[in-house]
């Protein structure tokens, strides 16, 4: 719940794991970079973006 939010925060696992585990998306390597590509369409593309955005934006453990 921490990087997830609105109905997707309040999901019970089940649900989690149909939405964002089938994701209609391809993974890219390019330049050393791995990048999900997602499609556009796809109902919940905005809930994960965000997701991974909040956690990209979380500080490195240090060590």
């Amino acid at each position: 719940t921490l990087l997830l939010d609105g109905d997707l925060a309040r999901a019970e696992p089940k649900k989690l794991r149909y939405q964002l585990l089938h994701v209609a998306a391809r993974i890219t390597r390019t330049a050393r970079r791995t990048r999900l590509a997602i499609a556009a369409d796809w109902p919940w593309t905005n809930a994960l973006t965000s997701a991974f955005n909040r956690l990209a934006a979380l500080p490195r453990p240090a060590g």
